[in-house]
């Protein structure tokens, strides 16, 4: 086999379809038959200086691909065959990767980095190969650059796979040595340098120590603000974005560089090239994300002893910093608005620009305004688009009191310009601040308001006009009119848009069915707009709405019709029909809220159902999401009389559970069990069975993502409140998982604010649970079955006060739950009430809590306790 390695790799990459399905078959087979020989073959292509490059790159990434996959279940199998290898084998293979970099071949020099790098993310946590780090440090002696190159590269592709607290700091100091010198101006070859600076980047992390150290940090600082001004232009972009990177992780300490870092970002934001001078834009956008983060923490309100001060450079740096931003705006691309994933010069200085309105508030107005006041009305559409652009992105950060004037005076000079302006840019960014007015400056929160009897008829006649434009602009005109009409949503009973709702409904209807809807999102952005528009009316308004059940019904009608589609056109289809079944959930939603526009809605249940179950039809593997979401609703809106649709709907819910790989799809399939739960009440006795099955299987699962389980939890109290102490018989499944995930979830010290919201979200899942199961068997003769899970559940709700890290959603929750406990078991709880180590502080912090919500939770609670102590 060994001879023939290199043909077949060659062969994988053969533009005869053939020969290369039958290439990749046998690597396949190579891989399964005999891992230890297929990995050493493969470094040893990789090694080998005589083979072809394509051979060799290709073994490298197979090789690295053999280490590492994107799926967590996967990745920990391959890890494990890896751990499990012959140790003579490893050694072996690492030896050839250590000898390709210093190949002559720059591929193979680049594939062992990442190669090693994956290795050494395995083993060095486990005090396995010790003497990689010496191996690559003796490297950067040599005097080839092409070793130097390489083993930077390696250093760099380490530091991201390995986390800092497995690297002693007696190695992270050579390294980072290694790394500064590297990048020194004095180091003659720019390939190294380049490597350098790369790897700095992926060492910042590690730097910690050398950051807190005055010299060290001075020095790092220095060497990346010299490379931001090197002859090579990967390289400078590679500064800048180290210069980035610093500034979120180590912000504070950046007040002494500030000024120089200043004046090389506005010279690069000038005069350099594009990828550099996004860069150097972004290092602002950085900072201002940092301060946003601090002053929204902080509240502002800075007493002597916070500790994250906030240094307040964007305020500082204002009158220098608007004005270089205000100039990127004017460097436009002619066709921008038309490509989904444009990003240049302009339209980060206008992102850096909003981010900076958000960081300083009201001081960044009067720098602004005498820029759009000069180049509004301007022949040349650069300008006018560029003043356009600067208001819309200041909108969001002032205060309402120094907008609402200015954008009084704006808002007809704005619905004309998106008449009458000759140029799409124009009409494009009017479109969109229309829509950040809509946004920030109108709704109930706000006292004088900018839309009125007055002018809401014109801005209506504008927008649905301009519907009628180029998609792209099209488009931000459907996203103005959603923010119009959310606006509206809290404000009153009589909306002013309720004249307007005919009119507004036909014209997206309209908008859907454009030849060209489909480019710029412009189908999305009208369904979306619709929902919304359906979702803020009011009453007068719902017999239109109950209008729209049959056109939407038809519309999905429509999508089955289509026999023998290729994958491409299935993929349409799957998005109209998911856009389609959204608008109905929410019309659903809105009928249903009200009784007799519930009943006239009944008369569609059965075909919309149907519908539903066609479209669930129309896949053999998956389910669709948003059918399931529209399935929630109905059911909610039926009620009991959604029974009659378990037997044909059941095996699509099923599928649903069953769907780890997509699993948000599974995610909202548990939430409609929970939705049909609360419809049929005990009816659904039937299908529990089935339904605890897959969940318990779920919950054992380690394929599937973290995030389904806390909604199962929940489930499991949905499913108890429905069939009550039917449920007895789940209770030996479901107990121990409910009490080994509390004991999980009660201690989260140390943890990110990532694994801290998870942790919180699996506390409030646990503990629905057992309010539901609790409440369920409430009255029922076998509540005794529950008392052996009292202490237990005690002692969570113990260890959860004493972490002091709840959110409010679980506290309420959790107060409910020592509610529930005192009420279903009475005496049994009470004195295991009494004595439980927190239960009365717990309470009493919760009955003094701001959140009326709690402290409701928390005045029923204290009742039942005192009937169960009572007793």
């Amino acid at each position: 086999m060994a001879m023939e390695v290199t043909q077949i790799l060659l062969n994988a990459q053969s533009i005869d379809g053939n020969v290369r399905k039958h290439a990749e078959d046998s690597i396949k087979q190579f891989q399964e038959q005999n891992l230890p020989s297929f990995l050493l073959s493969l470094s040893g292509e990789l090694a080998n200086d005589d083979k072809p490059v394509e051979s060799r790159k290709l073994a490298g990434l197979i090789l690295k691909n053999a280490l590492d996959a994107k799926e967590q279940h996967r990745k920990f199998e391959l890890v494990q065959s890896w751990v499990t290898l012959d140790t003579a084998v490893k050694a072996q293979i690492k030896t050839c990767l250590l000898q390709t970099l210093s190949s002559a071949v720059s591929d193979a020099r680049s594939t062992a980095s990442q190669v090693i790098a994956k290795i050494a993310g395995i083993e060095l946590p486990q005090k396995q190969w010790p003497e990689l780090i010496v191996s690559l440090l003796s490297n950067i002696h040599q005097q080839a650059a092409n070793v130097r190159q390489a083993t930077l590269e390696t250093l760099g592709y380490l530091c991201e796979e390995v986390s800092p607290n497995v690297v002693d700091q007696d190695q992270v100091n050579k390294i980072l040595t290694a790394v500064v010198q590297g990048m020194n101006a004095s180091e003659g070859n720019n390939d190294v340098r380049l490597a350098a600076t790369r790897a700095l980047y992926n060492a910042l992390g590690f730097a910690q120590a050398n950051f807190s150290n005055d010299m060290e940090r001075d020095y790092i600082m220095r060497v990346v603000c010299e490379a931001t001004l090197s002859p090579e232009v990967k390289i400078r972009q590679a500064a800048f974005e180290c210069l980035v990177s610093i500034s979120s992780t180590y912000y504070e300490k950046l007040a002494h560089y500030i000024q120089d870092i200043f004046n090389i970002t506005a010279k690069a934001v000038r005069e350099d090239e594009e990828p550099v001078a996004l860069q150097a834009i972004e290092f602002w956008s950085s900072i201002c994300d940092e301060e946003i983060d601090i002053l929204e923490d902080y509240g502002g309100d800075f007493t002597g002893d916070s500790a994250i001060p906030c240094f307040y450079f964007i305020k500082q740096a204002l009158p220098a910093l608007v004005p270089m931003l205000l100039e990127t705006l004017l460097k436009q691309e002619e066709d921008q608005d038309q490509d989904e994933g444009a990003w240049n010069i302009a339209m980060a200085g206008g992102t850096c620009l909003g981010l900076v309105a958000r960081t300083v508030g009201d001081d960044i107005v009067p720098l602004v305004m005498p820029f759009i006041e000069e180049n509004i009305t301007k022949p040349e559409w650069r300008q006018r688009e560029a003043a356009t652009y600067a208001f819309g992105s200041i909108l969001e950060g002032p205060s309402p009191d120094k907008l609402t004037p200015i954008v009084n005076v704006a808002l007809t000079f704005m619905l004309t310009a998106l008449t009458k302006d000759p140029n799409n840019h124009v009409k494009d960014t009017t479109a969109w601040t229309l829509g950040r007015i809509f946004e920030f400056l109108h709704g109930s929160t706000i006292d004088s308001p900018i839309i009125t009897q007055a002018n809401c008829q014109q801005i209506i006649t504008v927008l649905l006009q301009s519907m009628k434009d180029v998609p792209n602009v099209a488009e931000k005109a459907c996203g103005a009119l959603y923010f119009l009409a959310q606006g509206f949503e809290e404000g009153g009973p009589l909306s002013t848009l309720t004249p307007f709702f005919q009119e507004i409904v036909q014209a997206l209807l309209t908008v859907t069915h454009r030849e060209d809807a489909s480019e710029s999102r412009l189908r999305t952005a009208a369904y979306e707009t619709l929902n919304e528009v359906v979702r803020c009316s009011t009453d007068e308004t719902a017999s239109m709405v109950l209008h729209l059940v049959p056109i939407i019904m038809m519309e999905l009608h429509k999508t089955l019709e289509g026999q023998k589609l290729s994958s491409d056109e299935r993929e349409k289809q799957s998005e109209l029909q998911g856009l389609l079944c959204g608008c109905l959930q929410v019309i659903i939603q809105k009928l249903g809220s009200s009784e007799p526009t519930k009943y006239l809605f009944m008369q569609y249940a059965d075909q919309i159902m149907e519908l539903y179950l066609r479209v669930f039809a129309c896949r053999s593997a998956t389910v669709h999401e948003e059918a399931m979401l529209a399935i929630g609703a109905l059911a909610y809106a039926t009620g009991p009389d959604f029974a009659k649709y378990m037997p044909e709907f059941y095996k699509y819910l099923e599928m649903g559970l069953q769907n780890f790989e997509e699993y948000q799809v599974c995610a909202v399939t548990v939430g409609v069990v929970g939705d049909i739960c609360r419809a049929l009440e005990d009816q659904i006795l039937p299908y529990c069975d089935g339904i605890m099955t897959q969940l318990l299987k779920n919950l054992s699962s380690n394929q599937l993502h973290r995030s389904v389980k806390p909604p199962i939890f929940s489930c499991f109290g949905d499913i108890a409140l429905a069939i009550g102490e039917n449920f007895k018989k789940y209770l030996m499944y479901a107990m121990p998982m409910l009490q080994s995930a509390a004991e999980l979830s009660a201690h989260t010290s140390g943890a990110d604010d990532d694994l801290v919201d998870y942790t919180n979200s699996l506390r409030n899942g646990i503990l629905e649970a057992y309010s539901g199961i609790f409440q369920g068997f409430k009255n029922s003769p076998e509540t005794q079955l529950l008392i052996p899970f009292a202490l237990h559940i005690l002692q969570f709700l113990d260890s959860i006060y004493m972490e002091k890290d709840m959110d409010d959603v679980v506290m309420k929750t959790a107060v409910g739950v020592l509610g529930d406990l005192a009420d279903t078991l009475g005496s049994n709880a009470g004195t295991l009430i009494q004595q439980s180590l927190s239960s009365k502080d717990f309470l009493d912090e919760c009955l003094s809590s701001d959140d009326h919500l709690i402290k409701e939770s928390a005045e029923w609670a204290k009742l039942a306790i005192s009937r169960a102590i009572s007793v």
